[in-house]
């Protein structure tokens, strides 16, 4: 089925790069935002306490974008009164503007907007705990940095690895916005599905939580990476996709709010389809996945999750 597309680590790379090109200052306005972590002050760590900081151009974006101003009060011997100058009158008390007909009547004022539920809004992404093991120096993996591209390489052989400890530490790093964090913890949680065999299935359950989180900060980017690592999950050994079923109510409500987040490209090409980044379409496959390979019980809950959702094996 995806024999004609490329990797999902080549289409994070072209996306990646992608938007730093759109946006180059992304990230930083993010970590100034507190959308990102912001990671450490230096290569051997953060600064003390007590070291005193510059501050920064953009702190200003902390308050809503736009800096305060504070105007300091005139001299008391510079302040106007009335009793300085007769002519002066108070806003609102002269007659100027004024016409024979009348006052001016008030402009009708526009009632506001109703309030946005927020549903699409970005969350927060906190740091993970990938990022501190690796910071640290715990995890056995590198950056490989050769001709072609970056490449993953490790320490011992991922089918030597224990998976009850690092496979639930690299699903925590998939919602890493920064490299190497992000590429890291993307590439060896594809390696350790390929490579795990039946030590994926008694793990199954540590790893909702990851996913959970991973899902709920309803970034594009983040929702895209792990909707295809639910899919290389399920289809990576047996039972996995029936030991799912009981965890849809952690899984599926995110799903269910972007599950109609397609692209309506009219008579158009989308060359971009090879990327898979249509959030849409990857719900719609993933459920598919799910449906096929969760028993006969997962049609039911999926349905009760999502109730759009119509079966994929019913026929007429």
């Amino acid at each position: 089925m995806n024999s004609n597309r490329i990797s999902d680590a080549a289409a994070l790379v072209h996306f990646d790069e992608f938007s730093r090109i759109v946006e180059p200052n992304r990230k930083k306005i993010d970590k100034v935002m507190g959308k990102i972590p912001k990671g450490q002050e230096s290569p051997f760590g953060d600064f003390p306490q007590d070291y005193a900081r510059p501050s920064s151009r953009m702190s200003r974006l902390r308050n809503g974008g736009a800096a305060i101003m504070k105007v300091p009060p005139l001299p008391l011997d510079k302040q106007r009164s009335s009793s300085v100058d007769p002519g002066f009158r108070l806003k609102g008390t002269g007659s100027g503007g004024s016409s024979a007909r009348g006052p001016t009547p008030r402009r009708e004022v526009k009632p506001p907007d109703a309030p946005k539920a927020g549903a699409f809004t970005r969350r927060s992404i906190s740091s993970s705990e990938f990022r501190r093991y690796y910071d640290r120096g715990d995890l056995p993996i590198q950056v490989l940095h050769s001709g072609t591209g970056n490449k993953v390489s490790w320490k011992v052989e991922v089918d030597k690895l224990d998976f009850h400890h690092y496979l639930p530490i690299f699903f925590d790093g998939i919602r890493e916005k920064e490299d190497p964090y992000r590429f890291l913890a993307v590439e060896g949680t594809h390696n350790m599905l390929e490579q795990g065999g039946g030590k994926i299935l008694p793990v199954v359950p540590q790893l909702i939580v990851p996913i959970k989180t991973a899902l709920n900060t309803r970034d594009v980017e983040v929702l895209a990476v792990t909707i295809k690592l639910i899919q290389k999950l399920v289809l990576s050994g047996e039972m996995i996709g029936e030991a799912l079923v009981p965890y849809y109510r952690q899984l599926l409500p995110v799903l269910n709010i972007f599950k109609n987040s397609t692209k309506n490209m009219g008579d158009a090409f989308d060359y971009a389809q090879r990327k898979r980044v249509n959030i849409g379409e990857l719900i719609d496959e993933t459920l598919e996945i799910l449906e096929l390979h969760g028993g006969d019980d997962a049609f039911i809950n999926i349905k009760y999750m999502i109730p759009t959702y119509e079966s994929c094996t019913v026929t007429a």
